[in-house]
């Protein structure tokens, strides 16, 4: 735990592109939110190798958004269910479950549709939201951190002796 805090904190104060920490933020959204066998997390897993994503940030925030999610489910559950039982919706939701495809992905399921729909919504407001408060970090916070007192009290111990061994 100590070593993904460490590289956590290393990445934070690297000259690492905020666009792509906050996309790792979303891709840990959007598989943190939705059950984890669910097909479609296959596809976002083979993309966040595919892309130029931080490992390290990703997993950290897919346990944040997967304890999260066990408070949000019944809401999932019931945005799906509403969106299952919607009239407007039926012929639509018939023709894509008569495909192999959309049947194999699951979204007939309304926990997964619900919690696809609900990561779906906020993705680009958290994208944007990590990606500012990763700028204002690195422009405020960062300085103020260092020369605090928590900021000395941590340089002394087993978290930054650990993040020098990954610095360097």
């Amino acid at each position: 735990m100590l070593t993904i805090i460490a590289k956590l904190i290393k990445l934070l104060n690297s000259n690492a592109n905020p666009s792509q920490l906050a996309l790792a933020v979303c891709f840990a959204a959007a598989m943190g939110l939705t059950p984890l066998s669910a097909p479609h997390n296959i596809l976002l897993l083979f993309l966040l190798l595919l892309l130029r994503i931080n490992l390290s940030l990703f997993l950290l925030s897919w346990g944040f958004f997967t304890f999260i999610a066990y408070v949000f489910d019944p809401v999932s559950h019931s945005i799906g269910l509403t969106l299952l039982q919607a009239d407007s919706l039926q012929s639509l939701l018939q023709q894509l479950y008569n495909n192999n495809v959309w049947r194999f992905l699951g979204f007939n399921n309304t926990l997964i549709l619900g919690s696809s729909v609900v990561s779906l919504l906020i993705a680009i407001p958290l994208f944007f939201l990590s990606r500012l408060l990763i700028i204002k970090y690195r422009s405020h916070l960062l300085q103020r951190v260092s020369q605090s007192r928590l900021g000395l009290w941590l340089k002394g111990g087993k978290i930054y002796n650990t993040y020098q061994t990954f610095y360097g």
